[in-house]
């Protein structure tokens, strides 16, 4: 009892320090409280509290978020954030500087969950399109050299039965093979979708469907980069190599749906889950 009564004593004192409570007012906002601590984490990071009249602090309420020896940023790039975050890029009223307090309260204040997979997506669309650009001016020797130094690795008389044949001898407790193919089919397959995409005339790659392909292959490529490293650098854990080597061979073999079926089974397990919930 006496380590509760301490600690209600702790928290008391800490509410009335912070002046929301005393001896008349006995009960206090939970609002107020959390204004309060997001106070002191703005003046300890250098925030100022502008000085102005009553009648300014209606209209301009809240902090300054322009901290000594801060500058504003440009307003093209407060516009671009605040369209990131579904946030009007001006409200009724309200000058620039105070549209930038408001983008620097909301980066403070609000979470960024949900931005992660659309700057993904963004960024992969950034890159086609620049791809795209550079299709159009760069010299068609150059672009062949540029696709083929991309998959320099892989030999040119490797195929899909070649692979085949080599998957013969995985899963007999050579790691090391079993990486080799796996990296190998891997390669092969990036190729022959880069291949397929390259093969578009000028104007299918203009159209939404070729665009949106060649956006999954951009950000595949790079989804796969960790994989292909820890292939390399043979420091695949067992588990995720055992699970890979029967995606693989199931591949190869066309049995797409067993190959799903390892999928899962290497990412959620036996669990009795809904699929919905790991996607």
């Amino acid at each position: 009892m006496d380590i509760i009564k301490a600690e209600i004593a702790r928290k008391r004192k800490l509410l009335e320090e912070k002046q929301l409570v005393d001896d008349k007012k006995k009960f206090f906002k939970r609002g107020d409280l959390i204004a309060k601590n997001n106070e002191e984490i703005l003046q300890k990071q250098g925030y100022k509290k502008p000085e102005s009249s009553e009648a300014d602090q209606s209209i301009h309420e809240g902090y300054n978020f322009t901290g000594e020896g801060q500058n504003i940023l440009p307003r093209n790039e407060v516009i671009r954030r605040l369209r990131e975050r579904g946030e009007p890029i001006l409200l009724f009223g309200e000058t620039e500087s105070m549209a930038f307090s408001r983008l620097r309260q909301c980066e403070i204040s609000q979470p960024e969950a949900n931005r992660g997979f659309r700057n993904d997506f963004q960024e992969a669309m950034e890159q086609v399109d620049q791809a795209y650009l550079q299709e159009m001016f760069a010299n068609t020797s150059t672009t062949k050299e540029e696709k083929k130094n991309e998959f320099a690795e892989l030999d040119e008389t490797v195929d899909w039965e070649s692979i085949k044949e080599m998957s013969q001898k995985m899963g007999r407790n050579n790691k090391e093979y079993d990486m080799d193919v796996i990296m190998t089919l891997l390669t092969y397959l990036l190729k022959l979708w880069n291949d397929q995409i390259a093969g578009y005339s000028k104007q299918e790659k203009m159209s939404t469907k070729v665009k949106m392909t060649r956006v999954i292959y951009t950000q595949t490529k790079e989804y796969v980069k960790p994989l292909f490293r820890k292939l390399k650098n043979r420091s695949l854990s067992d588990d995720i190599l055992e699970s890979l080597t029967d995606i693989c061979k199931h591949l190869l073999n066309r049995n797409y749906i067993q190959a799903s079926d390892a999928y899962l089974e290497m990412a959620i397990g036996n669990a009795p889950w809904p699929i919905g919930v790991t996607m």
